[in-house]
């Protein structure tokens, strides 16, 4: 089995360009999974055989009509595995694809170099946990025992990093359709460390997320942020560096809404619970994904005078950019 794990090249003022770009995809194979807000994983099983053509040249025709059709340039990892493509994915430069072969060794080298926190699900506590004993990376956690591994994460989890480290990848491509959202973008002229140019970011995003929403008479129920950091270096094993790292946390809103004030706090929370220390931010963007029609939300009340006068500011202020544009009114720290 070949998946090919696909980002494109696609800025926040085209979003809308990803369902075409998954068509695209789609002409070489139905089974397609949506990675919004800019790629998709691919399940190539037979599309080989059918087209007479291998991986490479598969990929390579996607990023060619992609290109042509869609102006979007694209990096592509394939591996045996939606494991091995993502993982390939991060070492694959703009207009490049990257392999990793089926054959067992090469997989187990492919892996071996790369940080335990590279594998699917793990965090920064498990990753800590498997430092502490010395298991820094996923060579060393496939030469531990697996009893040694559930004993330090628990008996699921040890399971799971033991068949990951050895090369095992259970993972498969689930079909499913782009699902409506907005996001708002935020790049960084240079690599930002400033926390508080993060917030101020995080602010803006939210801010210009809450307008476009109430402009759509919509509501959203989950909200997704996504930091993008520096290029990564390159790995122990010495394949190329130069592609940004990045984090995505999703939130559960505890009410659906398009208020500025409730999605920035959202934001926040996301970012502090990240704990980032001196990181190099590339850029930061929020998703607000779940649209549902604003008339068929609830709205809880709260008979807090402030509440009720910070909604009727916000209806006032996005009449002010409705008619004089959206950098009409914005807070004090974005104006800066």
């Amino acid at each position: 089995m070949t998946i090919l794990c696909v980002r494109f090249q696609l800025p926040p003022t085209r979003e809308a360009a990803l369902p075409g770009l998954l068509g695209t995809v789609e002409e070489f194979t139905p089974v397609v999974e949506a990675l919004p807000p800019d790629g998709a994983l691919a399940d190539l099983r037979g599309a080989e055989r059918y087209f007479r053509r291998d991986v490479v040249e598969l990929a390579a025709l996607i990023r060619v009509r992609a290109l042509a059709w869609h102006g979007a340039d694209c990096a592509i990892g394939a591996g045996p595995g939606p494991m091995f493509a993502r993982l390939a994915l991060r070492e694959a430069a703009l207009g490049e694809t990257k392999v990793v072969p089926e054959e067992p060794g090469a997989r187990a080298e492919f892996l071996a170099g790369r940080p335990v926190r590279a594998l699917p699900g793990v965090g920064a506590a498990t990753a800590r946990t498997l430092c502490e004993y010395g298991l820094e990376s996923i060579g060393e956690v496939a030469a531990a025992p697996l009893s040694t591994l559930q004993r330090l994460t628990g008996a699921r989890t040890g399971r799971a990093l033991h068949e990951m480290a050895q090369g095992v990848d259970r993972g498969r491509v689930v079909p499913n359709a782009v699902s409506r959202s907005l996001v708002a973008e935020r790049p960084f002229p240079r690599d930002e460390l400033d926390p508080d140019q993060h917030r101020r970011a995080l602010l803006s995003a939210a801010e210009e997320l809450g307008s476009r929403l109430r402009a759509l008479e919509k509501v959203c129920r989950t909200l997704t942020l996504t930091v993008r950091y520096a290029d990564l270096p390159p790995s122990r094993t010495g394949a190329g560096g130069g592609t940004p790292a990045t984090t995505t946390r999703s939130r559960t809103l505890s009410e659906p809404t398009a208020h500025s004030p409730a999605l920035t706090g959202a934001a926040y929370r996301m970012y502090e619970a990240l704990g980032l220390q001196r990181a190099r931010v590339r850029a930061v963007a929020l998703r607000a994904e779940g649209l549902d029609p604003a008339d068929r939300a609830s709205h809880q009340l709260t008979f807090d005078p402030v509440d009720e006068k910070v909604r009727r500011v916000e209806e006032v202020a996005d009449r002010v950019r409705a008619r004089f544009g959206p950098r009409a009114l914005m807070p004090g720290t974005c104006a800066a």
